[in-house]
């Protein structure tokens, strides 16, 4: 626990050095796409590291509207606390009517050391390809789920809360206890699985497939709550810290070229299948459809 206490001072005190004294990408899209294997995993594994930097630093500079969906958030997790057992009640009953192959891959795909042979797959197949979208992909996953790691890991310390499988109830806390039943929070399959859907999903467009991806990363989170593992106070808190931790990631890598078109800077105009135009002069009007 000591170490990682000083891990995250040192990622904290980086990060806020970060913030302060940000510097664009020194390469071009061309200086990047000309770079061998080897200089592509020094330049991708510099901002893989950057980018856990850079996550922490954005609470630093949250401006209105991001406190306003922490407060949202804290009030959806506040409301939902109040029925926190009852809840896991219910949900702890249904577990003989799931599927044992659903449940199976719920926990095998939150577990570290599958979930990073995925991500590792994904970046190791945009290195070797040298496709900057997929390369994206793969250090999106890898930065965001490092960035959620750590601090998953801190915060079970940290709150020291009951899982409700001891029984002892919603309420009960231990600090620091190292106890294996009092580190319910946060979920650390529902961080690791629902980074690398979340992460993924990003790469392609079609609404149907990023439905798809959501849905196979919230079978971990869900099958946590019926095991009894996590109260859904947990899991949500989880999935919210998810979702924050890889929308700054992938923020990040918009500020470095070697990463394809941005994501939130300026992209090119979709391609349309029609274009509608007016035009007029003192004799007529036209309005024109091409298709």
């Amino acid at each position: 626990m000591r170490r990682l206490v000083i891990i995250l001072i040192l990622l904290l005190t980086n990060s806020l050095s970060f913030s302060q004294n940000f510097k664009s990408d020194k390469f071009t899209s061309l200086q990047v796409e000309e770079m061998n294997t080897w200089q592509l995993l020094a330049y991708d594994g510099k901002n893989a590291f950057n980018g856990v930097a850079y996550t922490y630093s954005r609470p630093f500079h949250w401006q209105q509207r991001d406190w306003l969906r922490a407060g949202a958030t804290a009030g959806l997790v506040g409301g939902l606390y109040l029925v926190d057992e009852q809840t896991s009640d219910w949900a702890r009953r249904q577990q003989d009517d799931i599927p044992t192959v659903i449940s199976d891959f719920g926990w095998y795909f939150g577990s570290p050391q599958n979930n990073y042979g995925v991500t590792g797959g994904i970046y190791l197949y945009g290195l070797f390809t040298k496709s900057p979208e997929w390369r994206r992909t793969g250090v999106l996953m890898i930065s965001s789920a490092t960035a959620g790691g750590l601090l998953q890991q801190f915060l079970k310390s940290v709150t020291g809360r009951g899982r409700p499988e001891t029984g002892v109830g919603k309420s009960e806390f231990r600090p620091f206890s190292g106890e294996s039943g009092y580190r319910s929070f946060p979920s650390g399959h529902t961080i690791l699985s629902f980074t690398t859907a979340y992460a993924l999903a990003k790469h392609f467009d079609n609404p149907w497939v990023k439905a798809g991806i959501y849905t196979l990363g919230l079978v971990s989170p869900a099958s946590r709550v019926w095991k009894g593992a996590h109260y859904l106070t947990d899991v949500v808190l989880s999935l919210a810290i998810t979702i924050a931790t890889v929308e700054a990631v992938d923020r990040y890598l918009d500020t470095r070229n070697g990463y394809g078109e941005q994501r939130y800077g300026t992209k090119k105009p979709k391609q349309r299948f029609y274009s509608l135009s007016f035009s007029a002069t003192p004799n007529t009007v036209g309005l024109t459809l091409n298709f």
